[in-house]
């Protein structure tokens, strides 16, 4: 029997596949994703799957088309783009969720158009996924990158651990950033560079953590409506009904 052939789209990615290897498929900067089937909704409403809290990424795995790509492949932003296509594929763009007046605190219903979301790109002169910068108050140089899907579940992990052996102790801050870190003043002994953002001053860690926020490509989440008469600014909710709308 022929295999049956599913309508295709190829998408942008945010960060324009700079921040792959030059072997990586993703290099291109762009991703073929298939549309949803009733096959993939049989994913989305798999309790076991929800429960293991694996679902989405069980999803984007069947969608994604281009060759030797895995969801924990991609950055985080990257990764958040292509939920969002694979969403607007499926159902189209528009998104009803409930928000919040931040003026008045007054909750309406409004209906998001997700195609209308841009990208935050990365700069113009960003060649690879690696970033200098030199720390305000200890003066280090610390060289970091932005974070992987297969990394982000890595710190997920050790999160869960700590938490099992340190209950009501959060360290996601200084484990995140124990990810992040290349090397700091040429040292890349991750011995070293655990200790070394243990005892980070609290100024040096803040810009460092927004310094990687700045340079990490995305899908912004938000939008300009109108609500009671005025303009708002608000970020677009991920409720259970972006991949499971009522029907």
């Amino acid at each position: 029997m022929a295999e049956n052939k599913f309508p295709t789209e190829v998408i942008d990615l945010p960060s324009e596949g700079k921040f792959y290897p030059d072997d990586s498929p993703l290099k291109s900067g762009k991703l073929e994703l298939k549309y949803m089937t009733a096959k993939e909704e049989d994913i989305l409403t798999s309790q076991n799957l929800i429960k293991k809290g694996v679902v989405i990424d069980k999803l984007l795995e069947n969608l994604i088309i281009t060759p030797n790509v895995h969801p924990d492949d991609m950055i985080l932003g990257d990764k958040n783009a292509v939920m969002v296509a694979a969403r607007i594929l499926a159902y189209g763009p528009e998104y009803p969720a409930e928000v919040t007046n931040p003026n008045t605190e007054q909750p309406t219903t409004h209906i998001f158009n997700l195609a209308d979301c841009p990208f935050k790109k990365a700069n113009d002169d960003v060649s690879e996924n690696k970033f200098t910068v030199k720390l305000p108050v200890g003066k280090q140089t610390v060289e970091f990158k932005v974070l992987t899907g297969k990394e982000e579940k890595q710190i997920d992990l050790e999160l869960t651990q700590i938490k099992k052996y340190n209950p009501g102790i959060s360290r996601e801050l200084t484990t995140r950033l124990k990810h992040s870190i290349i090397s700091i003043d040429g040292n890349a002994d991750k011995l070293e560079i655990s200790k070394a953002v243990d005892n980070m001053l609290s100024r040096d860690s803040l810009y460092l953590r927004n310094q990687i926020k700045d340079v990490s490509p995305d899908i912004i989440m938000q939008q300009t409506i109108d609500m009671e008469g005025e303009e708002v600014k608000v970020d677009i909710p991920m409720t259970v009904n972006f991949f499971w709308p009522e029907s």
